[in-house]
């Protein structure tokens, strides 16, 4: 949907958050809650929709003429696809996902030949006027190379060559249909680049100049001009989830992407759970089995825990972290538990609230992303305490975000 006074932005849900990878089960999904759903939200305007489409999705959609008939059930229900989800390749739910929601990553030619279907389809679904945005993982998964350097260098060379062609596919559909699409790698911890050095060291080191170097032979161009199209059609997706379990100043990471001419395609809106560990054991045993719950099989939960000396300590997981609880020198944990973010405290417990709230208000000063999805994709594991009605839950994560930010919008202007 669209929302803002003087400033306009589109505001969704990642449909993520409803289990099923064929198309049938993800058109069935849409037709259960969209239509409700906007006739509470957003009655009388265009409701936009953030799509996951697992592989075996995009290609069913792609087949006889399905995406022709899907977008005449989005003009009759006067709803939009601006955004989607290309992250997970396959199964999201209801069984171990873990470490495979990175597979296969950006070195592989399924990953390459999937997200150039979204593309397709975004181009063909995306209404005159409106950008695009896919999301995608951060390459790789650090811990499958094990601080093998040669490994990750290959896997950075090897994505930045296919991230090119992507590219090369995007700028075609600009020059022919006018539509500027763009991905939007998506940092995360023990992603294969996971904060905003990361990032920054990528662009400048790997994508910007292989891959410049692929379009200035397949398109006949200038380096620069390469550069350009890289830069404009290769951004970052800002989950506020991530870059908050990763301890980083959402000003600070904003400022290091605008000085090397990084774009942010879409903010993801999610919360991360943190935990202030005290000192005394009686306590520290209390927050121990407050966390149990959210230690669960199907998601990696990656915990990047502070010490006094702001030193950080990487687990790969809540179990893993879990034992070291109740002796440890850390002073906060953030856990990759993506919490509903309508809610700060939970007893024991906190999320990461606040770092939404700073997203939100920068937008104020500068518009630099209008692509907005809310991203709580862990209804069904949540501790059953939490755990809320769906059709409810999703209206009230939608009236938080308009609440915060259109009051900062009126005291603005």
């Amino acid at each position: 949907m669209k929302i803002g006074t003087d400033k306009n932005f589109h505001l969704t849900y990642c449909t993520n958050i409803h289990p099923g990878e064929e198309w049938e089960k993800v058109f069935a999904n849409l037709q259960q809650y969209l239509p409700t759903l906007k006739a509470k939200l957003a009655p009388d305007k265009p409701f936009g929709i953030g799509l996951r489409l697992a592989a075996v999705a995009a290609r069913e959609l792609l087949q006889k003429n399905t995406l022709s008939q899907f977008q005449s059930w989005l003009t009759a229900q006067n709803l939009y696809v601006f955004t989607l989800n290309g992250f997970p390749y396959g199964q999201f739910h209801r069984q171990i996902v873990k470490d495979q929601v990175y597979a296969p990553d950006w070195s592989k030619q399924e990953r390459l030949n999937y997200t150039l279907q979204l593309t397709q389809i975004l181009a063909e679904l995306l209404p005159p006027d409106i950008e695009g945005s896919i999301s995608t993982l951060p390459l790789s998964y650090k811990p499958w190379f094990k601080g093998n350097r040669f490994a990750q260098t290959s896997v950075m060379e090897s994505a930045s060559f296919q991230i090119a062609q992507l590219v090369e596919q995007m700028v075609r559909i600009r020059a022919e249909q006018g539509k500027l699409l763009h991905l939007g790698l998506e940092p995360e911890p023990d992603g294969l680049i996971e904060n905003a050095a990361e990032v920054v060291d990528y662009f400048q080191k790997y994508l910007l100049p292989i891959g410049g170097d692929y379009l200035t032979k397949q398109l006949g161009i200038l380096q620069e001009t390469a550069e350009k199209y890289i830069l404009n059609h290769v951004r970052v997706c800002y989950d506020t989830c991530h870059f908050a379990v990763e301890y980083e100043n959402p000003i600070s990471v904003l400022q290091q992407f605008q000085s090397e001419g990084i774009q942010i395609s879409k903010i993801q809106i999610s919360a991360a759970l943190q935990v202030n560990i005290p000192k005394d054991a009686q306590q520290r045993h209390l927050i121990l089995e407050k966390l149990r719950p959210f230690a669960e099989s199907t998601y990696l939960h990656q915990v990047i825990a502070r010490t006094q000396n702001n030193r950080l300590i990487h687990y790969s997981d809540l179990e893993t972290a879990l034992p070291n609880l109740e002796n440890t020198i850390d002073e906060e944990w953030r856990i990759h538990f993506h919490v509903p973010i309508f809610v700060r405290d939970y007893q024991l417990l906190q999320s990461t609230q606040d770092d939404i709230v700073n997203v939100l208000n920068m937008l104020q000063d500068n518009q630099f992303c209008n692509h907005l999805e809310i991203e709580t994709y862990t209804w069904e594991v949540l501790p059953d305490e939490i755990k809320l009605d769906l059709p409810a839950s999703i209206q009230r994560e939608y009236e938080w975000v308009i609440t915060n930010l259109l009051t900062k919008q009126l005291v603005h202007s």
